[in-house]
């Protein structure tokens, strides 16, 4: 279930740029409003500042969850990794995106663009957006730990 009110936060760099186009076309078909934080072309760019501005726009409730997209996805999941309250999954199948949210109530999905087709980003995204947390018991006390022991 799409919450009415979710808003996406959208990043990518220039090896994520066509994904990231892809992605802004499938949220404006689900109806679900997001912010684009860059890049805007294939021009060589860095994605640490991106990364960052997608994940502190999450982090401070502006937006719901986060999409970031790189040639890997591992830098994005690193940089966005460092910012408070942010829990970015790197997903590459279906399954790996559904457990992060039900079992890590991960706030950013991260995708490589050169790991993943579309087909399968496509999937990714909605089974993100669409699957609830499991909280309580066990898998919220670990979310919790992950805040407490590593302090952001």
């Amino acid at each position: 279930m799409v919450v009415s009110t979710m808003i996406v936060a959208v990043g990518s760099d220039h090896a994520g740029y066509k994904l990231k186009e892809k992605i802004k076309t499938l949220l404006e078909d689900l109806h679900i409003p997001y912010k684009d934080f860059g890049t805007d072309s294939s021009d060589p760019c860095d994605y640490p500042e991106i990364g960052v501005e997608v994940a502190k726009a999450v982090s401070n409730s502006k937006c719901t969850y986060g999409i970031v997209t790189c040639g890997t996805g591992i830098g994005m999941d690193i940089v966005t990794n460092k910012i408070q309250g942010i829990r970015a999954a790197l997903c590459t199948s279906v399954e790996m995106a559904e457990k992060s949210r039900r079992h890590n109530n991960a706030n950013i999905l991260v995708m490589g663009s050169w790991q993943t087709e579309w087909q399968e980003a496509k999937k990714i995204v909605q089974v993100f957006l669409n699957t609830e947390f499991e909280s309580g018991g066990r898998h919220e006390r670990r979310v919790n730990q992950i805040h407490t022991l590593t302090g952001i």
